[in-house]
């Protein structure tokens, strides 16, 4: 061993295994990242309403949840910055925006009055939390927060679409750009705060 091999300085961004994915990645990168996630909401109600149609039975809020669950839920796992396990993550938002939207609009009476939405958004989120609460990785810091913060976040999101003035008779399967930007805004601080950069993915 030679004296410049003590005194060269190690490269910078060389992190042990683990964290070497989320190098030079700022919490407020990760955020807004996830985030812009918000554009894969209507892209996911056009898919669900292309399949299902409006959501004015059983059969199809269970569709059309199911098929627009599945859209939001890969944009969430791509955006995760590796936090998020797709095989584990896309079937739990699939399954739990299905189930919930089921749920929700039936309750509801397939309403659509800013009282109704709000209410089928909640439901829908008693269904989706705990599935996709479930489906967080094992280091995650509480996860039944992200449980309880489902059923206010999806009432919020049918709220201000509601109130923005969108015609939401058409009975949609998922709120919009401004419902979405507001729950993936919101969801994002609360995924950093319990599933930090730091640390193993998986």
């Amino acid at each position: 061993m030679t004296t410049s091999d003590l005194t060269t300085p190690a490269r910078p961004g060389r992190r042990a295994h683990g964290g070497a994915e989320h190098a030079g990645t700022s919490p407020f990168r990760a955020w807004a990242t996830w985030t812009a996630g918000f554009l894969a909401f209507p892209i996911a109600g056009l898919a669900g309403t292309g399949v299902a149609g409006r959501v004015d039975s059983p059969v199809s809020a269970i569709a059309g949840g199911a098929v627009a669950g599945l859209v939001v839920g890969a944009a969430q796992a791509l955006l995760s910055r590796r936090r998020l396990d797709p095989r584990r993550w896309i079937p739990a938002t699939a399954v739990g925006m299905g189930i919930g939207l089921l749920l929700g609009a039936s309750v509801v009476g397939y309403g659509t009055s800013l009282g109704e939405l709000a209410a089928m958004g909640a439901l829908t989120g008693v269904v989706l939390g705990p599935a996709q609460a479930l489906a967080l990785p094992a280091r995650t810091r509480r996860r039944e927060l992200w449980a309880a913060a489902m059923p206010a976040l999806w009432a919020l999101g049918w709220a201000v679409m509601t109130l923005i003035g969108v015609d939401v008779e058409e009975q949609f399967t998922l709120f919009g750009v401004s419902g979405a930007f507001t729950v993936s805004a919101a969801s994002g601080a609360l995924l950093h705060t319990l599933l930090p950069l730091d640390g193993p993915v998986r």
